[in-house]
């Protein structure tokens, strides 16, 4: 979804967005108090975003390593048919894999991109051989180990000029 000039007629909107990302926690009252609104204002404001889908949802980011969640993983997958019945099947089949954080529709060489998080090796070949291999209409899977990470983030980049390009 992109902004247009009646979703972001101002500043405010988008400053109450870059906050929110980043401290989902802040309260109304030091919310307020930092884009110079009164509290009544910016609660409007937020249901508002909420009501028109810039905001899907509020959630605690854990620490996955902390948690036992050790490996991180990227699986490339390709299908072998790509026909409407098998590609739902495959969604499916995922959707209800809980080891799969994320899954992205790519192009290139490969149909799917997994973010896969697993606790060790042997989680990790037991997801693969036990999961995801028999999940019908496979035809060739790709693993990539994460060795660190470089940069993880869930705040997206707005900022004033951005948003204006997108408003035009």
């Amino acid at each position: 979804m992109e902004y247009s000039e009646k979703d972001a007629s101002d500043n405010l909107d988008r400053a109450i967005l870059r906050i929110l990302q980043t401290e989902g926690r802040i309260s109304n009252v030091d919310l307020a108090g930092r884009v110079n609104l009164s509290p009544p204002a910016v609660h409007a404001r937020i249901k508002r975003l909420e009501q028109r889908g810039f905001i899907q949802g509020y959630a605690g980011l854990l620490n996955r390593e902390k948690l036992g969640y050790d490996m991180l993983c990227f699986i490339n997958v390709t299908l072998q048919l790509h026909q409407s019945q098998h590609v739902e099947n495959f969604k499916a089949a995922i959707q209800s894999m809980p080891e799969v954080l994320e899954c992205h529709h790519v192009t290139g060489k490969y149909d799917y991109l997994l973010k896969v998080a697993v606790r060790n090796r042997k989680d990790l070949q037991r997801f693969v051989v036990d999961r995801l291999t028999p999940t019908p209409g496979l035809a060739h899977i790709h693993t990539s180990l994460v060795l660190s990470e470089v940069k993880y983030t869930t705040a997206l980049p707005i900022d004033e000029s951005s948003a204006e390009k997108n408003a035009s």
